[in-house]
């Protein structure tokens, strides 16, 4: 389901937009929806790696530093 929004921007800036939007044969209104999915999938990326980093790194402490062992590095 989509939605409605109102934004309010600086006129220079819009006409800018308008211009980037046309640009990519765009509205303002998909152009603005595009970069927002993209944000939100990057965000998302990023959750689910720190996520994993840190379970890694939890395990890691439990279980040692094998790479170290013996005098490894």
């Amino acid at each position: 389901m989509k939605t409605n929004i109102t934004l309010k921007l600086d006129v220079a800036l819009l006409r800018e937009a308008r211009i980037l939007a046309a640009e990519s044969g765009s509205s303002i209104s998909g152009l603005l929806a595009s970069k927002l999915e993209e944000i939100v999938r990057q965000r998302k990326g990023f959750d689910r790696s720190r996520r994993r980093a840190m379970v890694r790194l939890r395990q890691g402490l439990k279980q040692g530093n094998p790479a170290r062992e013996g005098g490894k590095s």
